[in-house]
């Protein structure tokens, strides 16, 4: 499944555009490895079903999905191409039944059927940490977890830290309930020289309070790109 999936991303990489990675060795650690860090505490909580936001080629959403195994795995992009090439993966690599694509705003997942729904929302590249908290608590369970793909910048090592700083004013007011850990992104995986392209990587996984969530959350995108956390 991984394989066949790094193929169609390759393969139409160039008409859309996917990832500015084209080897498929630096694939295999920067895009699938990287993915796959976020099996330990997804299999940690025994979680079966996610939801992927922002899935664009595929990524953590399939890897993970292939890996679980995930009964239900739901991959989130705005963007109707991308999910096009999302479904073709899917349908060419077996998952069919198991994984489907929606070209569909996480906000409005959140105003449906989906709020409240998921044990776990996973989230990789795709914007700050407080604003997914903002948009991806409200799809959780109580006690479900939002992983977060994160890294810390050489030239820039505050960074990180003040990105979790804003993460924990979002959290106190989307979910006064919640808590957040800091995971190293390699896991559980042996450190190796293949692998050091996943240095400084992390997961962030915030946790859902048992309180239910206020409907003003998440705000319409045009409002929170006023403001900041």
């Amino acid at each position: 499944m991984l394989d066949g999936h790094v193929r169609l991303l390759l393969a139409w990489n160039a008409a859309i555009n996917l990832t500015a990675i084209r080897d498929p060795a630096a694939i295999a650690i920067r895009h699938v490895a990287d993915s796959l860090t976020g099996l330990a505490p997804l299999r940690e909580r025994r979680i079966d079903r996610f939801a992927d936001l922002g899935s664009g080629g595929g990524f953590p959403g399939i890897p993970l999905a292939a890996a679980l195994p995930a009964d239900r795995a739901l991959l989130v992009d705005s963007v109707g191409k991308k999910v096009r090439f999302l479904t073709t993966v899917v349908e060419a690599v077996g998952l069919s039944g198991r994984a489907a694509a929606e070209p569909v705003r996480a906000e409005a997942l959140a105003a449906g059927r989906d709020r409240g729904q998921w044990p776990a929302v996973t989230a990789r590249a795709v914007a700050p940490l407080a604003e997914l908290i903002e948009i991806g608590l409200p799809l959780l369970r109580p006690g479900g977890v939002l992983v977060a793909w994160k890294r810390t910048d050489v030239d820039q090592p505050a960074a990180l830290d003040a990105e979790l700083a804003a993460a924990e004013r979002a959290l106190a007011a989307v979910d006064p309930g919640g808590r957040t850990t800091v995971e190293p992104g390699a896991g559980p995986i042996p450190p190796t020289a293949a692998l050091a392209g996943l240095g400084g990587h992390v997961l962030v996984i915030v946790e859902r309070g048992p309180d239910a969530i206020d409907r003003r959350w998440p705000r319409d995108p045009s409002v929170r790109s006023r403001g900041s956390w």
